[in-house]
């Protein structure tokens, strides 16, 4: 049955199945199903020139339309990789943002742990004791917390 309608619709299988994807990626968001719906496309395309030659079997099109979808997705992914830049490259890295600013302990440091209060969050500072009411400047982010020394 789909491969009598898929012969009835000739070229246009291809279009239908390419525009299928582009819905899919517009209900999906991924960025990836755009690719796979443009190597559709092109194949369409392809198949309105070459649709009665023998030699453009059904196996001929999935072939390449397995191999132009690999090639468009690598093509965007470089595409979409190249204008990475941001205004704000701190903006999903918070705790590496706060490297460099300067806080007052909140509770003092003792035994290398202490808490500050920045904006509105506590963090768990380590680094030298000192009493609390000290000014501090964040050297470092890591995992347990943010490493200070007295400014």
């Amino acid at each position: 049955m789909i491969a009598s309608l898929a012969a009835e619709l000739g070229p246009w299988t291809w279009w239908i199945i390419g525009l299928v994807f582009l819905a899919l990626e517009i209900m999906v968001p991924g960025v990836f199903l755009l690719w796979v719906g443009l190597a559709a496309l092109a194949i369409g395309a392809v198949s309105f020139a070459l649709w009665d030659f023998a030699a453009w079997s059904w196996q001929i099109q999935l072939l390449l339309f397995a191999i132009l979808s690999v090639v468009f997705a690598i093509i965007g992914r470089r595409i979409s990789s190249s204008n990475a830049e941001s205004d704000q490259p701190m903006l999903n890295r918070r705790v590496e943002g706060l490297v460099g600013r300067t806080a007052t302990l909140e509770e003092p440091i003792i035994n290398g742990n202490g808490r500050i209060r920045l904006d509105d969050t506590t963090w768990i500072v380590q680094g030298p004791d000192l009493p609390a009411g000290t000014r501090v400047r964040i050297v470092a982010a890591q995992a347990g917390g943010l490493s200070v020394e007295a400014s």
